[in-house]
């Protein structure tokens, strides 16, 4: 069935009739005009961490690294030395004032060693030393949940930064590649009773 418009003619006689018939409930209030439909509203498409629904998944799935790597960890700390001696100690130009070697030894030997270490040198005054931890042994990595090789380069920073060192030392960087590379640290520290 095709709808076609009413002619001016046969609205005038709907009107007509409408204005002659009686309501069934004269109690009732009379309805008013019908408001007019409203308008759809643009609702934004919810967004979960950069998906937007309806949208099309990314090609490559992400990494599956959760936190970025301690060198990136330690290379992402602010600045709180000097920059013009911290450019200097990156590139090697500083010959550090003592240096302790990690190689071999558990986080339960490691650990007290550091400290003990770090503790005396800022008590002497020393102000650059060198934290040797190597670079780790790479293994068959066949566990459902990646580990990342080097337990001690990845313990270090972070007992650096934690009482009782965090208090003797000011600035933690990757060593240069003539000082250990990415197997070594210098440890920058406050200025101590000695110095």
């Amino acid at each position: 069935m095709t709808r076609r418009r009413l002619t001016p003619e046969e609205i005038e006689l709907w009107r007509r009739v409408a204005q002659t018939a009686e309501r069934f409930h004269p109690e009732r209030r009379p309805l008013a005009d019908p408001a007019p439909k409203p308008k759809p509203v643009k609702v934004a498409k919810p967004r979960f961490g950069g998906f937007e629904i309806g949208a099309r998944a990314r090609r490559e799935p992400p990494p599956h690294a959760l936190a970025p790597g301690i060198s990136d960890q330690v290379a992402r700390q602010p600045l709180r030395m000097d920059k013009k001696m911290f450019g200097r100690m990156k590139r090697g130009k500083i010959l550090p004032d003592g240096k302790i070697d990690l190689h071999g030894m558990t986080q339960a030997q490691a650990h007290p060693a550091l400290t003990a270490f770090i503790l005396r040198a800022h008590g002497e005054g020393k102000r650059l030393v060198l934290v040797v931890t190597g670079k780790g042994k790479s293994k068959a990595d066949d566990d459902p949940i990646p580990t990342r090789p080097g337990v001690l380069k990845h313990q270090v920073p972070h007992w650096l930064a934690m009482p009782p060192l965090s208090g003797a030392v000011l600035q933690v960087a990757e060593a240069h590649l003539r000082h250990g590379g990415t197997g070594a640290y210098y440890v920058y520290l406050r200025r101590g009773a000695g110095g």
